[in-house]
């Protein structure tokens, strides 16, 4: 009987998808990755022989579906959900004129993208064999509004109070929920010319191992201070509180 794990990280073909992929196809795992680029897809996999690759834009919903249809007729199983997929729209909100179906794509490939697939693929991490865990990548723009990417910031911060709530919600049922609080990082999330921040490996490198451990919310850097962490904490007791008020 295999124990190999099967991990699926949205848009895998560069950044911190790819950093991640990297580990964990290092630590034996059978890695797919999803992106809306066919050349990049076929650059990750000359990267990473064996990894499983899936095209489609999952700011769409019937790609959504019909890549957890995949996920179970192809695969059969999946131990690890890394949502990370995303872009950066960097706009002056004042004066932003574009038009609506490009701000919605960006809402829906950040906040819509991770509950659909949650909602899709959890039943199959609750099946994993030494428990299942779902990642979702937030910023921390969340938690400190960027206003060079108001929209961004505002996706991830509903992300991460998705996520708060289904962590509890899973709890007790076998599938660990993670929150990845990623800095500024220093890939092409906005686009060529735009890569500043932290550096990629380091990042990937201190981030990977406390991922694995199942830690609820990683963070490095100006997102894993003292003070952020007593945030978090602080904004964890009311959350708690709130929740055992109201059922």
């Amino acid at each position: 009987m295999t124990t190999q794990r099967t991990v699926l990280i949205t848009g895998g073909t560069s950044g911190i998808g790819l950093g991640l992929a990297k580990r964990y196809a290092q630590g034996g795992a059978r890695v797919v990755i999803t992106g809306r680029s066919a050349e990049r897809l076929g650059q990750a996999r000359a990267e990473l022989p064996g990894c499983v690759t899936i095209a489609g834009d999952l700011a769409r919903a019937d790609a959504r579906e019909r890549l957890a249809d995949r996920i179970v007729s192809e695969l059969g199983g999946l131990d690890v959900l890394v949502n990370n997929a995303g872009i950066q729209r960097r706009v002056d909100i004042a004066h932003d004129t574009a038009a609506w179906p490009e701000r919605q794509a960006e809402i829906d490939l950040l906040f819509c993208a991770p509950i659909h697939l949650g909602t899709l693929l959890v039943p199959l991490l609750r099946e994993a064999r030494q428990g299942g865990q779902l990642v979702n990548v937030t910023s921390g723009g969340a938690f400190n509004p960027q206003t060079f990417a108001p929209g961004y910031s505002a996706a991830k911060a509903a992300l991460h109070s998705y996520t708060m709530n289904l962590r509890r919600a899973l709890a007790g049922t076998g599938v660990t929920v993670t929150e990845l609080i990623p800095p500024a990082v220093a890939t092409a999330l906005a686009g060529p010319g735009q890569a500043h921040g932290a550096d990629l490996d380091a990042f990937c490198d201190a981030v990977f191992p406390r991922i694995e451990r199942g830690e609820a919310e990683v963070g490095f850097g100006p997102t894993d201070t003292a003070e952020f962490r007593e945030r978090l904490s602080a904004e964890h007791a009311r959350f708690e509180a709130f929740a055992r008020r109201n059922g």
